[in-house]
């Protein structure tokens, strides 16, 4: 049952970033809508549930707020050093971002979707009902990961096949994430600090990269509202999955 659920998240993946694809001519506005959504599953979904599955404090911060800043500091920490290997070799660069940049936050992008697989199968393992519930709300917010990871590897500079390749493999992670639980259990402490590591790596990417990007040739309202749009869209889904 999880692995048939999975495949709706499968189909979801692919309608995001198809999405994504055919809307180019208006690319400021899908940048907006990107960093939107990225905003809205750091700070509405990733972050609360990090902070419920990992309670633990370190110093008196808990732990997942230790991994989120780490997260963030980590993501850049990893553009900067590529982008300096990719200079010190006279590599091309696009519009001053290294593509491989994009393919590391596409690559981060697959492992989470294999996460939220892993997430529908736990969940279909303790009941019916929490099944569903965590099912829906995965399937939801994968159209989200999937306009995500299409919109990051092409602003980056990546070919087209590149990022359709990085799309599918987004779209099969979650089915291969639900069937590796009939084999293996993930604490829920160890998947608390890893949703805390991952939001902080995300929104360093919505902050830094995606929003500057969508405004900088185009600081229109509509960008404005696309962004406002796709948090609105998460809470949605949040709401609806509660």
């Amino acid at each position: 049952m999880a692995v048939f659920v999975a495949l709706g998240a499968f189909l979801m993946t692919l309608a995001g970033g198809w999405t994504a694809q055919r809307v180019t001519d208006r690319r400021h506005l899908v940048l907006g809508l990107a960093g939107g959504l990225m905003l809205g599953v750091v700070g509405l979904d990733l972050l609360p549930e990090a902070l419920h599955a990992a309670g633990d404090e370190v110093f008196g911060v808990p732990a997942a707020l230790l991994l989120f800043v780490a997260g963030f500091l980590l993501a850049h920490l990893v553009e900067r050093l590529l982008a300096a290997r990719q200079a010190a070799h006279g590599g091309d660069e696009h519009d001053g971002r290294v593509p491989e940049v994009g393919l590391t936050a596409a690559a981060a992008m697959v492992g989470h979707s294999a996460m939220d697989g892993v997430a529908i199968g736990a969940a279909f393992q303790v009941g019916g009902g929490m099944g569903t519930a965590v099912a829906l709300a995965v399937v939801a917010h994968d159209f989200a990961d999937g306009f995500n990871t299409y919109t990051i590897t092409s602003l980056y500079g990546n070919a087209r096949r590149k990022a359709l390749i990085m799309l599918f493999a987004d779209a099969v992670a979650p089915v291969l994430g639900a069937a590796s639980t009939t084999f293996v259990t993930i604490p829920e402490t160890l998947l608390g600090c890893y949703l805390g590591l991952f939001g902080g790596a995300l929104l360093y990417l919505a902050a830094a990269e995606i929003l500057p990007e969508a405004h900088h040739e185009h600081p229109a309202r509509s960008t404005l509202l696309c962004t406002v749009a796709g948090v609105g869209f998460i809470w949605l889904v949040v709401g609806l999955a509660g």
